[in-house]
């Protein structure tokens, strides 16, 4: 089923897909680049955590995270070669190894996991935002909010999980000083 926001966003690129595309500015081109090294680098810490735990949501939760920065990934080396932009290096494909295999004492616990996945589905939502919001072609603007739809949508699915799985790190209660006690 389609969300509101991916609705939203299908009507609005319909309207302005006639419009002129001038070429991109360097805070196009810089967001595009660093995004696309940002969803390359979260498919290796994927890896690794494919290849570290054995727990079943965890594993799906790292396989849909797996999925989504691959599709984003392409699509934005897709328009950047259109586009004569150079794709920045990227870190090795990691080899598929057995969770059991690799030693304690640099095995990832799933809490790890969990959390190291999260901060980087924020850092990437925020350069979503960053491109949204910065970029003056809307092409840019569209692709980038698509993404951040994206982003939110398995990150809520993400934070459900480690809620449930205790996995979640809270900050500490701010109770101000002279707040009634409930």
């Amino acid at each position: 089923m389609t969300s509101f926001v991916e609705a939203a966003i299908d009507v609005i690129k319909s309207l302005i897909d006639d419009e002129p595309k001038p070429p991109l500015h360097v805070g196009e081109v810089m967001t595009c680049w660093t995004y696309l090294t940002m969803l390359e680098e979260e498919k290796a810490s994927v890896q690794i955590g494919l290849n570290t735990t054995t727990d079943n949501e965890l594993l799906e939760a790292l396989n849909a995270s797996m999925e989504l920065a691959t599709a984003q990934a392409n699509k934005l080396k897709e328009f950047m070669l259109q586009e004569g932009v150079p794709l920045p290096p990227v870190s090795e494909k990691k080899p598929v190894s057995e969770p059991g295999s690799v030693p304690l004492g640099v095995k990832l616990t799933d809490d790890e996991i969990a959390n190291a996945l999260s901060v980087k589905v924020v850092a990437n939502y925020m350069m979503c935002a960053t491109g949204a919001v910065e970029s003056v072609r809307n092409d840019v603007g569209m692709m980038f909010a698509k993404f951040q739809a994206d982003k939110l949508k398995f990150g809520a699915a993400l934070k459900t999980l480690m809620r449930r799985r205790g996995w979640i790190k809270i900050p500490p209660y701010y109770v101000p000083n002279g707040l009634p006690k409930q």
